[in-house]
């Protein structure tokens, strides 16, 4: 299953998963020990708290698939930054994203060839859990006609 995680990005692991009826639960976390601030580039290893973030992901075998991803919250010790603390970002969904990238790229690609509802109606019946107006912010922002 390991490998799985790898193919969204070498750096993160996978902790554990589980298999609940319709849904596949990976609980991953990045390898890295340093990360640079977003805003000013310095480095960090202090690490200030951890949180879960829910990223729903492609589905495998029909059942809709969950990574929750341990996210870090680092301290940033440049004294010209102007955030003292800055959390991880993972390289496979946009920063607070519930979606990873290669979905939201599925999603729109199914919604420009269907209306929205449509497009809902059949992701939803491939496990892929995305309503109608949440098709349409999606297409919005990467100027596509919503239909």
């Amino acid at each position: 299953m390991d490998e799985f995680i790898k193919l969204l990005n070498q750096d993160y692991e996978l902790v554990r998963y589980r298999i609940k009826d319709t849904v596949v639960v990976f609980h991953i976390r990045s390898r890295k020990e340093e990360l640079a601030c977003p805003f000013c580039g310095s480095k960090s290893m202090h690490v200030h708290s951890t949180y879960q973030r829910e990223i729903q992901d492609l589905p495998i075998q029909d059942k809709q698939v969950i990574l929750l991803v341990d996210t870090r919250k680092f301290f940033c010790y440049n004294p010209d930054c102007p955030h003292k603390t800055f959390a991880e970002r993972h390289p496979f969904a946009a920063q607070k994203a519930k979606k990873t990238d290669r979905l939201v790229k599925n999603i729109i690609h199914t919604s420009t060839q269907l209306s929205s509802l449509n497009a809902s109606r059949l992701l939803k019946s491939e496990n892929v859990i995305v309503c109608k107006s949440s098709i349409c912010s999606l297409l919005k922002k990467n100027a596509v006609h919503c239909g």
